[in-house]
């Protein structure tokens, strides 16, 4: 099972490069070749990397988000899978050379770094850990997805006032529809922070003996889902919409890199064991 591990690993960078260039030759070398191609190649890179991850937890018996060469794989295949709901749901498939480049480059981290450990500690172990885990970085890929089509939505919006109608205005989707995608995976990102919340909520008085509610990590964790959580409610109550929903979804996003770096090395808590 570990030797066809091996195969995966390095079969799977090579399947999401090959899906990234195909969209790029759709975007902008206009390949009629590509265009009908891309998304079949999308979806079998992401079934194949979902019978990676099975394949892995499997073989080792635990989840695989015990490192964090681990957690990259399951971030690319969280970004991946985000996509291609969001892409589905909107039959826009013009922005997937931005987004997938994302998970083709934490997917080649992992493979280049990512080392099999056979004994972890027990609470690793539990599927709950997985879950709960699982969750946050499905959400935490939603975020991310979210402030792509942010940023891609900010800077059409600057370029139609400027009067600059370029290869990207004529490539991206209008403002309607990229406002419509971040906002799709500004919902997603919401679900699963609170499935995150919720099971780390249940699952914590009975793992842990020194467990606090104040725990940085916890702390920062709420205060991104009530950022989202008000966002959602502003929108559907008529009060923002367009432009602020967007800045709202990169400044998410900046929120969500602070606490995964500063707030994980400078502020540690009982988050602090993996």
């Amino acid at each position: 099972m570990k030797s066809f591990l091996d195969i995966l690993n390095i079969t799977l960078p090579a399947f999401y490069f090959v899906t990234v260039w195909t969209y790029g030759k759709a975007f902008f070398g206009d390949a009629q070749w590509a265009k009908p191609l891309r998304s079949h190649l999308l979806t079998s890179t992401v079934a194949l990397h979902f019978i990676y991850l099975i394949v892995r937890t499997i073989a080792f018996n635990h989840p695989p988000v015990t490192t964090v060469f681990e957690i990259l794989t399951v971030l690319a295949f969280s970004v991946a899978l985000a996509y291609v709901i969001i892409e589905i749901r909107t039959k826009s498939p013009e922005t997937g050379y931005f987004i997938l480049n994302i998970a083709f480059f934490f997917q080649f981290l992992s493979s280049v770094f990512i080392r099999d450990l056979d004994e972890v500690p027990e609470i690793l172990r539990s599927n709950f850990f997985g879950l709960h885990v699982g969750s946050a970085l499905l959400g935490y890929s939603a975020i991310t997805l979210s402030a792509v089509y942010g940023f891609l939505y900010l800077m059409l919006y600057h370029k139609i006032k400027a009067s600059k109608f370029g290869v990207i205005y004529a490539k991206l989707p209008n403002l309607e529809t990229l406002e419509r995608m971040s906002y799709s995976a500004f919902k997603m990102a919401f679900l699963f922070l609170s499935i995150a919340i919720l099971v780390g909520f249940l699952w914590l008085p009975q793992t842990f003996l020194n467990y606090s509610y104040s725990d940085p990590k916890l702390v920062g964790t709420i205060l991104l889902w009530l950022v989202y959580g008000a966002g959602i409610l502003a929108k559907r109550m008529g009060e923002w919409k367009g432009r602020k929903v967007m800045i709202l979804s990169v400044c998410g996003f900046g929120i969500t890199i602070f606490s995964m770096t500063v707030v994980n090395l400078f502020f540690t808590g009982f988050h602090s064991f993996y």
